[in-house]
């Protein structure tokens, strides 16, 4: 049977180097690489060694994905939640729906173009 992992997940911003900042001080990323993107936008992979986010926005000739619509919500693990917090609200965005329950505890947020993300510490 095949094993894997989740390697990357490409999201649509309106502002890459704002988004690619944001997830290098809440996450301790780096970036890995930017560059144009096949269709014409430009994108920013920030991540570690085996994974990451691809930050990318298109250019003004290129229409918006729908098809991200069924997404709810992508999950980062931190080992500070109360840190990775002030790193939200230093940004200006709201974390809500805190929550304390097995196996972690954890808040969310909207970033500046609608996409929730879920932070989880297990420590």
């Amino acid at each position: 049977m095949p094993t894997g992992f989740l390697e990357h997940v490409n999201i649509t911003v309106s502002d890459p180097d704002r988004s690619s900042a944001l997830f290098q001080r809440l996450c301790g990323w780096h970036e890995r690489w930017r560059g144009p993107s096949q269709l014409g936008g430009w994108t920013i992979h920030v991540g570690n060694e085996r994974d990451y986010l691809a930050i990318y926005t298109h250019s003004s000739q290129v229409p918006r994905f729908a098809k991200g619509q069924p997404l709810n919500h992508v999950g980062l693990v931190v080992d500070d939640l109360d840190s990775a917090e002030a790193v939200v609200k230093d940004a200006g965005l709201v974390s809500f729906n805190h929550a304390d329950y097995e196996p972690g505890r954890r808040f969310y947020f909207f970033d500046w173009d609608g996409i929730e993300f879920e932070v989880v510490s297990y420590a």
